[in-house]
């Protein structure tokens, strides 16, 4: 209750400092919408922010207006804890804020004044994953109880990159428990110390994960911009299912140091925007060579010297691209709703000058594509765990936590087993035991955990084989389809929903963005246009995103990023359900 208290005196001393209402559903508002059946974003409308239009401003539209004095950083936070206050109760994308986000924008606002703009994100609010360290008056959990109380080292690279480049850490988002590693069966974007994080598109389905108050955020406009990170999906995701930007970068392109781990061979840190160009200023802030993560150092000579934001181009650029469809890898397992969506805009690609071919498959993918939706130990439930992601991920997480576990202090957490004894201890709140027992969010209980545990972090050769066969196999399989009669193109598109999409980029450790296409019409959730490269092919990514997002914004189609509808907004179930289908 302290908190809900300190959050109120805070938004209302903003708002009589801004001159601002601060409107939520009235009840004559819920009475038209239950009798017209009505879904609108008037429900919970953005505010002004004083003579600024917040709602889907960019970043660059921010800059500007602070670079011609109608807006200032202060204001631009304050409006964003506005915004949070009236969204938050509902959606929850917010778990901590941080009490030194106004003191940081004054700051950037005095450099400004004083004739000092480090780039574009000076002044610009930002959040990250609460499984990225920050040292501050913050914590960093993962969302887990079990962490409460512990001190970090040091900032995460990525966060203090971000401080380099003028941003203001606005606060900490939910996620769903320790990045989804801890559970099988689950609530996804609940945790036990953020409870369950929703989605402003619809209230009670999965709001996609485990970047879930990242993306929620972001697209609530009740932040600019965010960070999360993915193993496996957590990236691309939860930006496709709330209809804005996701941008997952190579592994060992960002940093992981000081980032609460699952695998070293699969991890990185990837940005959320509501625009393509949004995502790519935070990725050109954090991306580079970081001493602390070795897998950082293989990018050397690998990226752009004046960074990625040189490749936003435009519609135009379309004349020159060759896209392949590797349709029998992945499209054929998208519902009607969406491949009608997305191949009508496909034609608006081809119309636009576009080369698209069909056909473009995954080498092998009979073999390392499950058939049956997003199963990260498909290898094993076909008699081979040495062919198996899952095999990998055990083991790295039994020995990446312990090694992330040494350097904090103020906490007794100390390995996995700590965290599973803790669990244990804690059943209600933190689920130890499969429910009935422990906590219905933790349906399954802790049974990743155990998985884990049960490893004890040997790398033996099931191990080795796992790791050479997913990469191996994933990476040649991507190459290939990338190649047709010789030549490279410029990407494969790809349905992002069907979650073996994103799944074949992470074992291969290769980028990926997903691009807002329009929503279901059953759900309310958003439908994604994915576009998967090779390894350190952000700049075409960059240029063929930016590309195609130009295009859908300047013509009348219906497949791109809409605002949220606020479905089913009283609603407070637990676990959300598991919807992916369209309406047909």
């Amino acid at each position: 209750m302290a908190v809900l208290k300190s959050w109120l005196a805070a938004a209302t001393a903003i708002g009589m400092c801004l001159g601002a209402a601060l409107p939520t559903p009235s009840t004559e508002d819920i009475k038209i919408i239950k009798e017209k059946s009505v879904n609108s974003n008037i429900l919970f409308p953005v505010l002004p922010c004083g003579n600024f239009h917040l709602e889907e401003a960019t970043i660059d539209d921010m800059q500007a207006a602070m670079n011609n004095g109608t807006l200032t950083s202060v204001q631009l936070v304050g409006c964003y804890v506005l915004r949070t206050f009236q969204t938050d109760f509902y959606i929850n994308s917010l778990l901590q804020f941080n009490p030194d986000a106004l003191s940081i924008a004054a700051n950037m606002d005095a450099e400004r004044a004083a004739g000092k703009v480090r780039g574009p994100l000076h002044g610009i609010p930002f959040t990250v994953k609460d499984n990225i360290a920050t040292k501050d008056q913050m914590e960093t959990t993962a969302g887990s109880l079990a962490l409460v109380g512990s001190v970090v080292p040091r900032d995460a690279h990525v966060v203090a990159k971000l401080r380099e480049a003028g941003a203001v850490l606005f606060g900490k988002a939910t996620l769903s428990e320790w990045a989804d590693m801890r559970s099988n069966y689950y609530s996804e974007g609940y945790s036990a110390r953020g409870g369950q994080c929703r989605s402003a598109y619809n209230l009670t389905v999965n709001p996609g994960g485990s970047s879930s108050g990242s993306a929620v955020g972001v697209a609530a406009n009740a932040i600019a911009f965010s960070l999360g990170t993915e193993t496996d999906g957590s990236v691309i995701n939860p930006a496709m299912r709330n209809n804005i930007v996701g941008f997952k970068p190579t592994v060992g392109l960002t940093s992981r140091a000081g980032v609460i781990p699952e695998s070293e061979h699969q991890d990185t840190i990837g940005t959320f925007g509501r625009t393509v160009a949004d995502a790519v200023y935070a990725l050109d802030a954090i991306y580079g060579v970081d001493e602390r993560d070795e897998y950082t150092l293989a990018q050397d000579g690998k990226t752009p010297k004046g960074g990625y934001a040189s490749y936003l181009t435009t519609k135009d650029a379309l004349k020159d691209a060759v896209f392949g469809i590797p349709w029998n890898s992945f499209w054929r397992y998208a519902d009607p709703e969406q491949v009608r969506q997305l191949t009508a805009l496909i034609k608006l690609i081809e119309n636009a000058g576009a080369t698209v071919i069909n056909g473009t498959e995954i080498t092998d993918y009979e073999r390392i594509v499950s058939p049956y939706g997003w199963d990260w130990d498909y290898g094993t439930n076909r008699g081979y765990p040495n062919e198996s992601e899952y095999t990998v991920v055990k083991v790295d997480f039994y020995n990446n936590i312990k090694t992330y576990l040494s350097e904090l202090e103020n906490t007794e957490i100390r390995s996995l087993e700590d965290i599973v004894q803790f669990n244990y201890d804690n059943d209600e709140t933190e689920g130890g035991h499969p429910w009935p027992q422990g906590n219905p969010a933790f349906y399954s209980g802790q049974d990743g955990f155990l998985a884990s545990l049960a490893t004890k972090g040997i790398k033996d050769e099931t191990y080795y084989q796992a790791l050479n066969f997913t990469q191996s196999s994933t990476r040649n399989g991507i190459d290939d389809a990338l190649t047709h009669n010789g030549k490279k193109i410029s990407g494969l598109l790809v349905p992002p929903d069907v979650a073996q999409a994103p799944q074949i980029a992470a074992q291969a450790g290769y980028p990926m963005i997903t691009l807002p296409a329009g929503t279901h019409s059953a759900s309310g959730m958003g439908i994604g246009l994915g576009i998967m490269q090779t390894a350190y092919g952000e700049a075409e990514l960059v240029k063929w995103g930016s590309a195609i997002e130009d295009l859908q914004k300047s013509t009348n189609t219906p497949y791109k990023r809409t605002l949220p509808q606020w479905r089913d907004f009283q609603t407070k179930n637990i676990p959300v359900y598991n919807v992916y289908e369209g309406s047909d």
